[in-house]
């Protein structure tokens, strides 16, 4: 694996593994997803192990017949660093995690046929940071070609599907909050000066994942951030996603996005949920508090954006699948959800050339990473619960297959499969069955998240 928050890792750690049922030379080719792990931008790497991650997928029907490739990609500081110092330096890139991903596309492109899959199958899909860089790619400029998940006039992929996918706020590469990483990188080992990006190059790994410990949690409860991860560089992302995704004129066929309801309290201070402060867990209950949280996570909204905010998620409130809240937890929990998980991943599914589907996952907790184990890993509540296993799991199958989620929908004719994202509704997963529920406050939820991205920024 690459080098870690908290384990060592090694810097040769850019290769890939496959995993796919028997294939034979002269046989039909494949479908193929390449999967990209969470971990935040700050940690994870690729499934190599037996079964791999994603086998509930490729097990939940005899349809069922992809090639799944697991790319490694450099997280934290070794693949996220940003700063005047990189943008100036004609042999250094930002943004090399997601570089080492386009490579791992082009590779497929180029050799997946030699291994049974179809290059002209190719979906891209993750989970967390993983969702993260899927929207990514689908707004970068691959190989200077100035279309969005093209190299050339060659398409690197052909669909997109987003879990819960973790979009962070996207600074321009030499921000003032962009090059506080670099300088504090430069600090914490020792190459603060006029050769800072030298000295960096050269120093000692272990200095800079230590490095990376402090940074990573520096900004947790005051600003809820994680602090490494995508920044717009100039050249391989050019535009924010608030931008770049406009309805319909993406370069990828079709578009997937999953999102769970309560999720964002995973991100939010826990203090928020604590009737006093403590060192570990600042933040309370009261409205001050609240508000003390909203001006750090964001800072340059003006008054006129906060009555707007405080309009869109009052204090006693709701949301498609949140009958009622009166707590600050589950308010600003809203607010994290739908700015940098929930928003991003319904403007991507838009942006899909032929369109897409959005589907919330409801079942408690539904926190972040709650639906995974119904296609991550082998369980018995795959065997306990056919219905919710074969409806969501056959759901991204059939996604992967053939670029719809409903055309190899596993559930009988009376079970909701996915209505598509321009009949305004989306898909629902709750405890009993599915469902399909209208967008009404979440469709204007992005729209003034979408309005007030440039400030944030996403």
């Amino acid at each position: 694996m690459c080098p870690q928050r908290t384990v060592n890792g090694s810097e040769d750690c850019l290769y890939l593994g496959l995993y796919g049922r028997p294939w034979r030379r002269g046989a039909p080719l494949r479908p193929v997803v390449v999967t990209f792990y969470g971990g935040g931008f700050i940690q994870g790497s690729a499934s190599f192990t037996l079964p791999p991650s994603a086998y509930p997928i490729l097990n939940v029907s005899d349809a069922s017949n992809m090639i799944f490739v697991y790319p490694n990609y450099r997280v934290n500081a070794f693949g996220f660093l940003p700063g005047r110092e990189i943008a100036e330096d004609p042999f250094s890139d930002a943004n090399a995690g997601l570089l080492d991903q386009a490579m791992a596309l082009r590779w497929a492109r180029k050799y997946i046929s030699q291994f049974g899959g179809d290059p002209d199958r190719i979906t891209i899909w993750g989970q967390s940071a993983g969702g993260g860089s899927v929207l990514a790619q689908t707004i970068a400029d691959h190989q200077g070609s100035g279309n969005s998940a093209t190299k050339g006039k060659e398409r690197l992929f052909r669909q997109a599907l987003a879990s819960s996918p973790f979009w962070p706020k996207t600074y321009r590469i030499d921000a003032p909050e962009a090059q506080w990483r670099y300088n504090a990188l430069a600090y914490l080992t020792g190459c603060a000066g006029p050769e800072s990006l030298k000295c960096l190059k050269t120093v000692d790994v272990q200095k800079i994942r230590e490095a990376n410990l402090v940074i990573v949690d520096f900004h947790k409860y005051g600003t809820s951030s994680y602090e490494w991860g995508p920044v717009i560089d100039n050249v391989f992302l050019r535009r924010p996603l608030s931008a770049a995704a406009a309805p319909l004129k993406g370069n990828f066929i079709t578009g997937y996005g999953m999102y769970n309801t309560h999720e964002g309290e995973s991100f939010v201070p826990p203090g928020l949920k604590s009737t006093s402060d403590t060192a570990m867990a600042p933040f309370n209950t009261s409205v001050v508090s609240f508000d003390q949280w909203v001006s750090g996570y964001l800072p340059a909204l003006s008054p006129p954006d906060i009555v707007k905010l405080k309009e869109l998620y009052p204090k006693t409130g709701s949301a498609e699948n949140v009958a009622s809240y009166n707590d600050s937890f589950t308010r600003a929990g809203l607010i994290y959800r739908d700015s940098t998980l929930a928003c991003p991943g319904y403007w991507m599914a838009g942006s899909a050339k032929d369109g897409g589907w959005v589907g919330e996952y409801t079942i408690s907790p539904a926190e972040h990473a709650s639906d995974v184990y119904w296609w991550n890993t082998i369980n018995s509540a795959q065997q306990k619960d056919p219905l919710h296993y074969r409806g969501y799991a056959g759901a991204l199958a059939s996604f992967f297959m053939a670029g719809d989620p409903n055309a190899l929908k596993l559930t009988a004719s009376n079970i909701s499969g996915l209505p598509e994202l321009s009949t305004g509704q989306e898909w629902v997963i709750d405890d009993a069955e599915f469902t399909e529920v209208k967008l009404v406050q979440l469709k204007e939820r992005c729209a003034f998240w979408k309005e007030v991205a440039p400030k944030m920024p996403i």
